[in-house]
């Protein structure tokens, strides 16, 4: 087998990681005659490093729906693995590209979805809604006869991001304090995107009669990190990593988003979802751990919480210098 694979939204983090691993694997990048990046942004630094790696990058101009099924066409791509883009109108973006992906008839798809946006209100939590309207036209090609597109599906729904917590970078330095909006009650359990990583590659590399392995094929996977964690419990599991106590403050959720407006790599779409997310956890949502599936397609551990901030220790102490963090981090084999 070797596949021309297709991943969308090489510019974010988890599409960015996703490649790179495929790319520079061993035991997954012999699986692919070509990798295709498409990108929004294609002079950020991801897409540059993907470039070099071998990857061929494509830019991405939504609204154009039917010159991006062409394109696809002529690469030859026969997998996709469908990332929404950190956008204002992620959305329609993505419902552009799922429409492009069946019309260019690619038969093996990986959606990347959220965990916890089955649980989500779609008054309170629009933004996490979206994921299952996604899924589901994702899903509905499967019975879509005029289309190949579904006829091999995974569907993985990503938990918290652990890297989100490098957000809180600077208070965690000066003050010592990591204030979310999560209560006092209630706990959640942020997943290591290189974990997402793993399972992603697995999915994209697996060989099966039709398509992606039978292991996967038509697998709902969601994942979480392996520890159910309070706020007090994720500031002694950094205290724990980082050699410092650090104290966790409960915040409403106006003094979050003045937090979360701070940073200015932010997007405006990216900061309303972990609003969402944190009032999903406040409301008792997220009290669930899974781990399952994460055990039986990679056949290891997930990455533990307080290895996570050990992993990030230049951030959280100031010490990060010139190197990017997703240089640092560190993805299991």
């Amino acid at each position: 087998m070797s596949r021309n694979l297709c991943i969308t939204a090489v510019d974010g983090q988890t599409g960015h990681l996703i490649a790179e691993l495929l790319l520079t694997d061993p035991n997954f990048s012999k699986c692919f005659r070509s990798v295709v990046g498409l990108a929004l942004n294609v002079e950020h630094a991801h897409v540059q490093h993907l470039e070099s790696l071998g990857a061929a990058i494509v830019s991405h101009q939504p609204g154009r729906e039917r010159v991006m099924t062409k394109q696809l066409k002529d690469m030859g791509i026969d997998t996709i693995c469908l990332i929404p883009p950190t956008h204002p109108d992620k959305y329609d973006i993505t419902f552009e590209l799922i429409n492009a992906a069946k019309k260019a008839n690619i038969p093996n798809v990986c959606f990347i979805s959220a965990a916890g946006a089955d649980l989500a209100d779609p008054k309170k939590q629009p933004r996490l809604s979206e994921f299952i309207a996604l899924e589901h036209l994702v899903l509905a090609s499967k019975g879509d006869t005029t289309t190949n597109t579904g006829h091999s599906p995974v569907v993985i729904r990503a938990g918290f991001y652990a890297e989100n917590l490098l957000l809180y970078a600077s208070q965690i330095r000066s003050e010592h304090v990591l204030p979310l909006p999560i209560g006092d009650m209630h706990k959640f359990a942020p997943i290591a995107l290189g974990d997402i990583a793993q399972v992603a590659a697995h999915v994209l590399s697996g060989e099966g009669p039709h398509g992606f392995s039978d292991k996967h094929r038509g697998q709902l996977i969601v994942l979480t990190g392996p520890m159910l964690a309070a706020g007090n419990e994720l500031a002694t599991a950094a205290g724990k990593a980082l050699g410092f106590d650090v104290e966790y403050v409960d915040i409403s959720g106006a003094e979050a988003k003045r937090v979360l407006k701070s940073q200015s790599e932010l997007d405006s779409s990216e900061m309303e979802f972990l609003l969402e997310y944190y009032s999903l956890v406040r409301e008792g949502k997220t009290n669930y751990i899974s781990t399952h599936a994460f055990h039986d397609i990679t056949g290891v551990h997930p990455t533990e919480l307080e290895e996570v901030f050990k992993m990030y220790a230049a951030e959280f102490q100031g010490q990060g210098g010139d190197e990017p963090a997703a240089k640092r981090r560190k993805t299991k084999k």
